[in-house]
This record gives structure tokens, sequence and C-alpha cells, in this order.
């Protein structure tokens, strides 16, 4: 038994599997980041969020200024792939902020596609989904009026 122990404790010294750095980490799902980040934000009532940059995410900023539910953005360069900065926005007197639910709807393990006849309406059209289209990211009442359909990507209302 006395023998085994030595044999253990190399053994116990040897990585087990690969270990990934916190940096290293992939995200799989970068939309629904942007949007428990922006959820996050709002439910801890700050005024900025700050969120790592991508052309769909910009797009989507882009949607929600034209829309009214957020203040203002600013897309600031970096080495590498650069970083949203959104001023989210709230009732001057209650607080409450102009976004009230934000939901994702086609994730990367379920893709959800809509074809031009049977895109959602959002709260009867009080809400705006916002889709990815062969025409560019637009929100439901844009893709109606193209007559064209696409992947539904999230609910804002």
């Amino acid at each position: 038994m006395r023998w085994l122990l030595p044999v253990l404790s190399q053994e116990l010294k040897k990585p087990v599997g690969r270990i990934k750095k916190l940096k290293e980490i992939e995200m799989t799902d970068p939309i629904a980041d942007y949007l428990t980040r922006v959820r996050n934000a709002i439910m801890a009532k700050h005024k900025v969020v700050e969120i790592p940059g991508s052309n769909l995410k910009k797009d989507i900023t882009k949607i929600l200024y034209d829309k009214g539910y957020i203040l203002g953005y600013k897309f600031e360069e970096d080495s590498k792939q650069g970083k949203i900065k959104i001023a989210l926005k709230y009732h001057p007197e209650t607080k409450v902020s102009a976004i009230k639910s934000m939901k994702r709807v086609s994730s990367p393990g379920l893709r959800k596609y809509s074809d031009a006849r049977e895109l959602p309406r959002v709260l009867n059209g009080l809400g705006v989904a916002i889709l990815s289209t062969s025409q560019g990211v637009m929100t439901d009442k844009e893709a109606r009026k193209m007559n064209i359909g696409g992947e539904v990507l999230c609910f804002v209302h």
C-alpha cells in the first residue's frame, strides 16, 4: 500500500482535461449576451451599458435608437472588435425604462424563420420584432413593407 502513495501523488499533479482561461471562453450566442447585458443594466438602473461590438449588434442598436427605446449610442473602435456604449432611456419622473421586455426568439440551437406573410407582431403592433433578412437587419414593419422574410432575432417592447 505504501508504494501506491508516490504513484497516486504523481497522478494527482497532472491536469485532467483542458483548462481554459477566463479570457479564452467562446461566446456561443452574442445576441443573447447583448440582450442580457441591456436587461441587467436596466434592472440595476444604470444609465450607460458597454457591450462588445459586432456589425449585427450595431444594426440592432441603431434600430433600438430609431424606435425610441434608447437615448443614444456610440461605437468605439479598438484593436479587437470594438465596443458599443448605449445610453438607456428612462421616464424622467417615474424612472421606468422605455424597454419593458427584450426576448431572444431565434437561438443558435433552434433558428426561427418567418416568411413575409407570417411575420410576428409584438403586442399587436406596439412592440418591435427585429429580423435579419437578405436586405439587412430591420424591423417586422419594414420587412412587411418590403415583402421579405428572415430570421426573427428578438422581440422588444
